[in-house]
């Protein structure tokens, strides 16, 4: 005769019956609901075994005598006047802890373990510096060092014109321009004669560079950046769209050409 557990594997098959439904429904953990079917569960208790069992089996709608060796549901005699009358007593599901099965299983050391928490640490305290840099660089730059140039002060002249819209100073040792872009804009740009910036400068994006003569350079969006030229701020160079050409910048001032 077939074990109980091919048999009942039969009868759920031909019946439809997936062994995830089985699982839901009877909450048997779904690998011992598959060792049940291949009659594998060698370290089981009989006790627990038959208990799987009989749940599987009234699921099923079977007989748990036909599949359970040594089934008996237990009864109890009561009297009804002069007779002894026996009761079949049905017992509810026992209250036990579903014994583990032993898998394979793949443990970390700890000392692979502590090299991940270490490295966790080391990533959240660097995210925290960056940020940190990058809030306190943002207000230094919005604070820049000397006098900042109002709107009117800074505002564009006609194309036709050359103007000198920043006032002499004294001989610097060298000339600093730092570019910040509220939206993308195309820069190109030279220092002292050299090519060395000639692309899309990114929304939020600040570059910066030094020259001891010069800096020529052209905006292809003049109203979304902002210069800060030596230590001088100067914004609203022209109007949102506007492409600026010929911007020379010496130890003299700040020159917007045609």
């Amino acid at each position: 005769m077939e074990p109980a557990g091919v048999r009942l594997k039969k009868i759920r098959q031909e019946s439809g019956i997936s062994l995830e439904e089985v699982q839901k429904k009877t909450k048997i953990h779904l690998n011992l609901l598959k060792a049940i079917e291949g009659d594998s569960l060698t370290n089981l208790s009989p006790i627990y075994l038959k208990g799987f069992l009989k749940i599987y089996c009234k699921f099923l709608g079977v007989d748990p005598n036909e599949y359970i060796e040594d089934y008996k549901e237990p009864s109890y005699k009561v009297r009804e006047g002069a007779k002894l009358k026996t009761v079949q007593v049905k017992q509810e599901k026992p209250a036990f802890k579903i014994p583990s099965l032993k898998f394979p299983s793949f443990r970390l050391s700890k000392r692979v373990i502590n090299v991940f928490k270490f490295t966790i640490i080391i990533i959240i305290i660097w995210i925290i510096l960056f940020n940190l840099g990058n809030f306190i660089s943002s207000k230094r730059k919005a604070h820049p060092r000397g006098q900042i140039k109002s709107a009117k002060s800074a505002a564009v002249m006609p194309k036709s014109q050359t103007t000198e819209i920043m006032p002499q100073r004294e001989a610097l040792s060298g000339i600093t321009l730092g570019i910040r872009a509220h939206e993308n804009c195309w820069v190109s740009l030279k220092v002292d004669g050299k090519l060395v910036f000639q692309r899309v400068l990114q929304k939020g994006r600040f570059e910066s560079w030094q020259a001891k003569n010069k800096i020529e350079f052209s905006l292809g969006n003049a109203g979304v950046v902002e210069l800060e030229v030596n230590g001088q701020l100067f914004s609203n160079l022209g109007r949102k769209g506007q492409a600026l050409k010929n911007i020379l910048i010496t130890k003299e001032g700040l020159k917007i050409g045609r």
